[in-house]
């Protein structure tokens, strides 16, 4: 695709990569068969092809405007776009960049600044996150009706987490969100990890992986959030720690971006390519070990495996967790379309919720077509926005596989 890019545009600290981006799409229009917004809308600006048209021409110099503001917002990030592309666009970075620009250009209406800025905070202070969801659990009989409907539903205690005892270890992340919506997923990981031998080590500096904040129209802190993670897991990397294991695959997913990140970070950009290449999501790290042998006969379990677009798009670990359950002894259904999002895409179900909705249920439709007795996932994004429909059960797979471990099957 031809460019020409601003004067002002390519000031800008990552011109040169979106021209580049921009001119390896040849609009060939393959991604708008796979955009779930493209297929709901059937809009030609709701598709990868015609938002690339519209950051072409805002970094061009043509005028921004709330309108494409809006075009832009409608992307859930899914990336399945980036699968589909034969030209290998990388869209995710180019919509980055784009919606930088914009936000520079037209800066959001206080209603939209203010609602970014209080999902930021909740992210940053997990604490706080947990307050606010006890108190709103504690009064949702006097919340709104749409409001209290989004509450998730009170799940598992997190249980015992097996102290440090083997040689063997590794980093887990904790998260932000997750540890006040699903507090039992990550002890379940320790647990499993702990019966192959591998050990959690904890990194107490170690918070938000800065996805959140950083498509929230705050990328400057997103990227301090990226640097303060990198500062809290490098000694333990450097005393042998194996892997940076995470749970949620959109914190996976983005901080296996952090070398691309900071690349030009002259501080920051050797040990971003450490730590970037050492994150590992829990599927990757168990399909490694010889499960088989040093894990008892699991009872036998129906469910249907929802892949998060993070882990198939982003990671490009699509059947990985599928494959690994099956090795396990799970029977997984067959589910229609699976490449398609949920419209959970980490805040999207709050900032675009009639769309995050129809994408739900079409979802979830899907999911449930093979009749499985638990929808399960790898990211506690996806995990909150289809068991807030309040139909078939969805727990993290590491969940279910930490309950088949406690209740093996018995020998007549």
């Amino acid at each position: 695709m031809q460019t020409r890019l601003s004067e002002q545009a390519r000031q800008a600290p990552r011109a040169q990569e979106a021209e580049s981006i921009l001119r390896t799409c040849v609009h060939c229009g393959f991604c708008n068969a796979t955009c779930p917004t493209y297929q709901l809308l059937g809009d030609e600006l709701d598709g990868p092809r015609g938002r690339i048209y519209q950051i072409k021409q805002l970094l061009e110099g043509h005028p921004a405007s709330a309108i494409t503001q809006q075009h832009l917002d409608r992307c859930l990030g899914c990336r399945n776009c980036e699968t589909t592309c034969p030209s290998g666009v990388q869209y995710h970075h180019l919509l980055d960049i784009g919606r930088a620009a914009l936000e520079q250009a037209l800066p959001r209406p206080a209603q939209g600044r203010w609602l970014r800025w209080g999902l930021r905070q909740l992210a940053e202070h997990p604490h706080l996150f947990r307050l606010a969801l006890g108190i709103a659990r504690a009064l949702e009989k006097l919340l709104p009706g749409r409001l209290g409907a989004r509450l998730p539903a009170p799940v598992p205690a997190p249980g015992t987490r097996p102290p440090r005892q083997h040689s063997r270890h590794v980093l887990m992340l904790e998260g932000c969100v997750q540890p006040g919506l699903s507090p039992n997923t990550n002890a379940a990981a320790a647990r499993v990890l702990d019966r192959l031998g591998i050990s959690v080590e904890p990194a107490p500096g170690a918070r938000c992986c800065g996805a959140l904040a950083y498509h929230l129209d705050a990328q400057a802190r997103g990227l301090e959030q990226a640097r303060a993670n990198i500062d809290a897991w490098w000694p333990a990397l450097e005393s042998g720690a194996e892997a940076i294991v995470q749970t949620a695959s959109g914190c996976g997913a983005f901080i296996k971006d952090y070398a691309h990140l900071l690349a030009g970070d002259a501080a920051y950009a050797a040990k971003a390519r450490v730590v970037s290449e050492r994150a590992l999501d829990l599927a990757e790290i168990l399909a490694r070990e010889p499960l088989e042998s040093t894990l008892p006969p699991l009872p036998a379990t129906r469910l249907a495996f929802h892949c998060p677009c993070t882990l198939q798009h982003g990671q490009a670990l699509g059947g990985v967790t599928e494959t690994l359950l099956r090795r396990l002894g799970f029977t997984l259904t067959d589910v229609a379309d699976a490449h398609l999002c949920c419209g959970s895409a980490g805040t999207y179900s709050i900032t675009q919720p009639a769309l995050a909705r129809a994408l739900r249920d079409r979802k979830l439709d899907a999911l449930e077509s093979g009749q499985p007795s638990v929808i399960a996932t790898a990211n506690i994004g996806c995990q909150n926005h289809l068991a807030g429909a309040g139909r078939t059960p969805v727990r993290h797979w590491v969940e279910l596989l930490d309950l088949a471990l406690s209740s093996p099957i018995k020998e007549h």
